[in-house]
């Protein structure tokens, strides 16, 4: 992108935040600008899902409780959308009925996004999208570190002898020398497994854990330090399942798990990571219809407008640098 000033969110002043088309925090279309330093994609995509339907219909709910988003982020101290120019994207179409050709659909998507310059800030969908995310992404810039937050592992080999669900998609990531296996983290897991085995193979994949209750006893500022100390100065990519957050912060969701952390929890962590070099990141499975008055389309909002917020202050970084 040039130097000119970013063109942000529509004047809230002069139009109600309820009027107008729910692109994401009211910003421009990409047609509307004609380039971007990071696009807010979406991926109406739930075919991969083994419970709860619906998570296909996210994306747009995540738009219309965006709506009250600001331009200006005292958390971070930082105008995201003045410091870059963050555009809606729109959605890449996949196949509903095909489960990998819509895997090949969203990596050409995003591959053709990613080769404009822009950083992705994607909608989900559910998780599955994260593995043609995570190849987009290392096509670019190598195998990068991840930070998981989820419930659940999603590290299982395949469900129904199916290789590519939203319960498998970084055990495929690893298997496809995706990830910097120095540098993986889930974050917020908790509940039942099917045994000891899914931890053990979990732990031969590389990946260190942080539960929700470790991050109920030890606090938000000693586990983003440890974080930060495994990422280093890695690319990073972070992805996002809304059931990270206990039910009650995210009811809307496909496999919902008790005992989970709170949205400010999870808001914090992503403050505490700030510095680490975030690449791209997705924020996936929200499910609309088990929602009730947007708790969960409204966390996942802000969880994505912190990580646009952490892309946008690195870019301007960037760009103040050379």
């Amino acid at each position: 992108m040039s130097s000119a000033q970013p063109r942000g969110p529509v004047d809230s002043s002069r139009t109600p935040r309820f009027a107008g088309p729910a692109t994401f925090a009211r910003l421009p279309r990409l047609d509307e600008v004609g380039g971007a330093d990071i696009a807010v994609v979406g991926v109406p995509f739930d075919s991969g899902v083994s419970y709860r339907p619906g998570a296909r219909f996210g994306g747009n709910a995540i738009r219309e409780a965006s709506r009250l988003l600001r331009p200006y982020n005292p958390a971070q101290d930082a105008s995201p959308f003045a410091l870059a120019q963050v555009a809606d994207a729109g959605d890449i179409p996949v196949n509903p009925f095909d489960i990998a050709e819509a895997v090949e659909g969203v990596q050409a998507g995003a591959d053709e996004l990613l080769g404009t310059g822009a950083r992705l800030m994607t909608l989900g969908g559910d998780h599955t999208i994260a593995l043609p995310l995570l190849r987009a992404v290392a096509g670019r810039h190598g195998p990068v570190a991840l930070l998981h937050f989820d419930a659940h592992l999603d590290t299982w080999d395949t469900y129904f002898g199916a290789p590519y669900t939203h319960g498998t998609p970084f055990r495929r990531a690893v298997e496809e020398g995706l990830l910097d296996t120095s540098a993986l983290c889930h974050v917020g897991t908790r509940g039942p497994l099917y045994g000891r085995r899914d931890l053990d193979d979990d732990e031969r994949m590389g990946f260190g854990i942080v539960t929700s209750a470790d991050v109920m006893r030890r606090g938000v500022d000693e586990v983003a330090q440890q974080l930060r100390e495994r990422i280093g100065d890695r690319p990073l990519y972070v992805s996002i399942d809304i059931d990270v957050l206990d039910p009650a912060h995210a009811p809307g969701t496909g496999t919902p798990e008790a005992g989970g952390l709170t949205s400010r929890e999870l808001l914090e962590i992503l403050r505490g990571i700030a510095d680490c070099t975030l690449v791209s990141a997705d924020v996936v499975e929200v499910a609309p219809a088990y929602d009730h008055a947007e708790i969960t389309s409204v966390a996942a909002s802000h969880t994505a407008y912190e990580l646009t917020t952490i892309m946008a202050r690195q870019i301007a970084a960037g760009r103040d640098a050379s």
